[in-house]
């Protein structure tokens, strides 16, 4: 028995350290937040206890539908974009040979520079004398307002995101086409088939549960998006970008409603939780 439990016990004291900060910075907080769902802390530290009324004007708030409805949207542009990129340039660094290394650093470079330094770069790019409205001028197409129309300001912020963070699912996704086996696409070459057969039959299957990682945090991170949305539009204009999370900013620190806010975390929380729990069942049922 002492045996038996020698080596597991010896794993976990390594990851201990590791578990302790994961529950005193991720648990703890959640925990505190629904604590603070239930009253009506402002930043004052003053407080009652409200109960579920946070919960119930939340419900019955206009303003609270219409950001979730824009968050959802947002989710759907940016989530399958970002995850077509990383698995194209993937595939393309996968394939080449020749100063790999450098064309890996070079569009993971994105990935670390700051979103504001990003959103502040994009902004003007997106102006009306910006970059892109300066090459539609020349086929005389613009200019176009990307940030100043209700229907474009989501699909431009997207893009811009979409231009920051695919470097990081791009890597996970070159790991693991990395760790299929050279042998079967091999052996399906000489059997006859195409690269799209390959891609689909082996390559796609295989590569299933990485891209399965991939689509969850970059889910979690489009429920997340608040620098960029911050730094260009500022829920704007007329509210057509005033997702959930910055709808939480405001309600914290603009109106001093910290209750009220970490009640729109909570929601957001367990949004974010049912929609990864639908993603993984998907997956499972693909697998079978």
């Amino acid at each position: 028995m002492r045996q038996r439990l020698r080596d597991p016990m010896a794993g976990l004291l390594f990851v201990l350290p590791m578990l302790v900060l994961f529950l005193v910075f991720r648990f703890v907080p959640i925990l505190g937040a629904g604590g603070m769902s239930l009253t009506d802390l402002n930043l004052g530290g003053e407080w009652n206890f409200v109960g579920v009324d946070n919960y119930a004007r939340l419900l019955d708030d206009p303003k609270f539908w219409d950001s979730l409805r824009i968050t959802l949207v947002y989710v759907a542009i940016y989530v399958p974009l970002t995850v077509l990129v990383a698995l194209g340039t993937a595939l393309l660094l996968n394939a080449v040979v020749f100063m790999r290394g450098l064309f890996r650093g070079m569009l993971f470079l994105p990935y670390v520079t700051s979103f504001v330094l990003a959103g502040v770069i994009w902004r003007w790019i997106y102006e009306f004398d910006g970059m892109i409205n300066g090459l539609l001028g020349k086929f005389d197409l613009g200019p176009v307002g990307f940030l100043e129309e209700a229907a474009l300001v989501l699909p431009a912020l997207a893009v811009v995101s979409v231009w920051k963070g695919f470097g990081y699912s791009m890597l996970i996704l070159l790991a693991g086409l990395k760790s299929i086996p050279a042998s079967y696409l091999e052996a399906a070459t000489v059997d006859g088939a195409g690269p799209w057969q390959r891609f689909r039959r082996i390559t796609l299957p295989l590569l299933k549960p990485t891209l399965f990682f991939v689509v969850v945090i970059e889910t979690i991170g489009a429920f997340q998006t608040f620098d960029t949305i911050y730094v260009m539009t500022g829920g704007g204009p007329a509210r057509a970008s005033y997702t959930l999370i910055y709808g939480l900013y405001d309600q914290g620190f603009k109106f001093s409603n910290l209750g009220y806010a970490a009640t729109i975390g909570i929601v957001l929380f367990a949004l974010v939780l049912v929609v990864s729990l639908v993603q993984r069942r998907l997956l499972d049922r693909g697998n079978a």
